[in-house]
């Protein structure tokens, strides 16, 4: 089990559980068609984001597989994305993160910042054995940053499911939690995303 109970600090950002004065940073960066491209949702309504934060707002804690842990990725008290991590299976200790950034912050390394702390919670304080993301294949930044991290693809499903109304595909990465500690918790290159 893992719950959130303080807020993880790093370099530049603090990483927490949402909460429902972040509704205004979140349609900020929700609404936005370029965020919405690659997610399984449109870019959110007021209304459609205010559901969604209330959702968000309870998932402060992994109990059970099948929970999701979502945390607000602030800078300065700003949310500007958020990054989240699934308990896929508790027999086979597999979870699957991911994280989504607001356009305006991209290329400055908060992504992998914030990566790196949800790989460590799974793989530190989860005791998971492995770790996956997922992206769509168009979606070069997210892949790019998986490699930084030392994620190795496993997978690429083409044209797969209909997405959006068009055939789409999916990149499959992973990560073990022996690799992970062979590489000190870090990421593979120094490169920021």
């Amino acid at each position: 089990m893992l719950e959130m109970t303080t807020p993880i600090t790093t370099e530049r950002l603090v990483l927490r559980p949402f909460t429902q004065a972040d509704e205004d940073d979140m349609y900020a960066f929700e609404s936005l068609p370029e965020v919405a491209r690659y997610l399984f949702n449109e870019p959110r309504s007021r209304e459609d984001n205010a559901r969604e934060l209330a959702i968000r707002c309870g998932q402060t804690a992994l109990r059970d597989e099948g929970d999701t842990l979502m945390l607000a990725i602030t800078l300065d008290g700003t949310v500007i994305g958020y990054t989240l991590l699934i308990w896929l299976s508790k027999t086979h200790q597999q979870g699957e993160f991911g994280y989504v950034l607001h356009p305006a912050y991209g290329g400055k390394g908060y992504a992998t910042e914030a990566a790196v702390e949800m790989l460590r919670l799974g793989f530190e304080e989860l005791g998971l054995h492995r770790i996956i993301g997922r992206c769509d294949p168009r979606n070069a930044g997210s892949a790019q940053l998986m490699h930084r991290l030392g994620m190795r693809q496993e997978a690429h499903f083409r044209e797969s499911e209909i997405f959006k109304g068009e055939w789409g595909g999916e990149l499959h990465y992973a990560l073990l939690e022996s690799e992970w500690r062979a590489a000190g918790g870090k990421p593979a290159a120094s490169h920021r995303a």
